[in-house]
């Protein structure tokens, strides 16, 4: 079977950059998983260049929105979306980004100015109210993640890209009210999102 690079759902375009990502989420599609909605989303034959999915996007004026969301964190291949996100809009159409909040801890620097004019909205995903919390769902590699995606998020605001951060409602609706507190403490909007059976 080959390669899913974009796969759509309703009116967006979804972009499969990747599967390598910084998180081991508990909740994860991805788990023991190389399906989802009908697409193969484990890449056996290696990531997609950015030319290959700029030819599978053709039109991108046809979609609702281009959205950055596989089977890995988008920002592991930051050059290459902000590349596409360029073409993207030179033909008409609109971006989102669906991330860990890891970027700037996986560049070792701020990167969401890089995002400003790219990306027409950021969706980071913050699922718990405390870090030990954070550590438990979605068990990260990389040291200081829970942090590293709060000051991404307010980075994020600061730079002028529209951010909100998003929970998934399994954790149950006094978590996602304690998130809620986290996400009106920095100035950030809060959207609880299904869990994906």
């Amino acid at each position: 079977m080959k390669d899913t690079y974009t796969y759509q759902i309703g009116n967006n375009l979804y972009i499969n950059l990747t599967n390598r990502c910084s998180n081991r989420c508990t909740f994860c599609v991805r788990n023991g998983k190389e399906m989802y909605e009908g697409y193969a989303l484990w890449l056996k034959g290696g990531e997609p260049t950015a030319e290959a999915v700029k030819e599978e996007i053709g039109d991108p004026a046809r979609y609702g929105e281009v959205v950055f969301c596989g089977f890995g964190e988008p920002t592991e291949r930051l050059a290459d979306m902000l590349d596409i996100c360029d073409y993207v809009h030179a033909h008409g159409g609109r971006t989102r980004l669906n991330t860990n909040g890891h970027g700037s801890l996986i560049a070792g620097e701020n990167i969401a100015p890089r995002l400003k004019g790219k990306l027409d909205g950021v969706n980071v995903s913050l699922n718990a109210p405390t870090k030990e919390e954070y550590d438990a769902l979605c068990r990260p590699q990389l040291e200081g993640a829970f942090g590293a995606m709060l000051a991404f998020a307010r980075d994020c605001r600061a730079a002028g890209v529209d951010v909100w951060f998003s929970v998934v409602d399994c954790i149950g609706q006094e978590k996602v009210e304690l998130c809620r507190k986290i996400a009106d403490g920095v100035g950030i909007p809060l959207r609880v999102r299904p869990m994906i059976d």
